[in-house]
């Protein structure tokens, strides 16, 4: 089911989510763009929301954490989407927050962008989802969303790998400016899974979403929190080995261009030895096919000591491994 409208009721019936033209006791309803700021006022008036659970979950910048007003519970929840711009320099992915509302008839979804957490329900691709189980809903979600981390972990650990290998042949300019993209995704992922690890934390310690009586969603949920702790684990380990990458390449390019100034420097010392040497004798010495000049005999001398000067200080440059 692909979302058409600003505003979707969803229910579950006969094993498949259908949508309703009016909202139901259980039933979820998700927001989605395009809409207005009247329309947002409008929904948070029908369904007695506080407006600013709604706005907030539309920044970008907005962090994870989870908020009650009366009987209403907000939980802001950031999940990776693929990043639109065309620059080779930005991340590739970057963190976006999707809102829950659980009220005491529905549970509602809002987000500024199009979400593949969300698609996924939106798609009836979940096993045993149920709108009208509120606690396993959001308990499915961020399972989702973990996946969801996991999943583009791998593909950029996938990415660095092949950009070393090119890098291996040829240090090009196009290649580091894709190792920074990646990890700015990096610093983007650690950042919110960290702060994602610290919601389930006090979620659960609060029980927040009422379930601490459930063994089964509690056992649910403490596997979450190991699964996040899990891919927080992973997203350091793979920026610690990008910016060794990252060192190491530019311990290499410097290198590289030392060795490159060397030989320049080496080369000019020994080409400098024969024009020294010439200098000594150049106003004085007879020059070839020159009818008034005394000898000829002393410009081939002079050639001659140059080149086999310079010849023994390639020579010893290249036997101290100079060059």
């Amino acid at each position: 089911m692909t979302p058409l409208h600003m505003i979707q009721y969803l229910k579950k019936e006969q094993g498949r989510l259908i949508e309703v033209k009016e909202p139901e006791v259980g039933c979820w309803i998700h927001i989605s763009p395009p809409f207005s700021q009247a329309e947002l006022a409008e929904v948070s008036e029908q369904h007695e929301i506080p407006l600013d659970f709604l706005t907030d979950s539309l920044d970008i910048d907005e962090r994870t954490r989870y908020e009650r007003e009366d009987e209403v519970r907000l939980i802001v929840l950031n999940t990776p989407i693929i990043n639109e711009s065309v620059r080779e320099d930005e991340s590739i992915y970057i963190t976006v927050p999707i809102g829950i509302i659980l009220t005491i008839e529905h549970i509602f979804t809002i987000t500024a962008y199009p979400n593949p957490v969300l698609d996924l329900f939106l798609k009836n691709k979940v096993k045993n989802f149920d709108p009208s189980d509120e606690q396993l809903f959001v308990l499915q979600l961020f399972e989702k969303n973990v996946f969801r981390f996991l999943s583009c972990l791998k593909s950029l650990n996938l990415k660095r790998n092949h950009i070393e290998r090119e890098l291996y042949d040829s240090s090009r300019n196009r290649d580091l400016r894709r190792l920074l993209a990646i990890e700015k995704s990096l610093v983007y992922f650690v950042n919110t899974l960290s702060a994602n690890d610290l919601l389930k934390l006090k979620m659960k310690r609060t029980d927040f979403l009422h379930i601490r009586k459930d063994e089964e969603k509690m056992d649910l949920f403490e596997d979450l929190i190991i699964d996040n702790s899990q891919a927080l684990e992973m997203a350091n380990v793979y920026t610690n080995i990008l910016s060794g990458t990252m060192e190491a390449y530019a311990s290499i390019i410097s290198n590289n261009l030392n060795v490159v100034i060397q030989r320049l420097t080496l080369i000019t010392i020994i080409l400098m030895v024969p024009t020294l040497i010439a200098s000594f004798f150049g106003m004085n010495v007879g020059v070839p096919l020159d009818p008034n000049s005394d000898s000829s005999f002393s410009f081939y001398a002079i050639v001659g000591i140059s080149l086999l000067v310079s010849l023994l200080l390639a020579w010893f440059f290249r036997w101290k491994k100079l060059i």
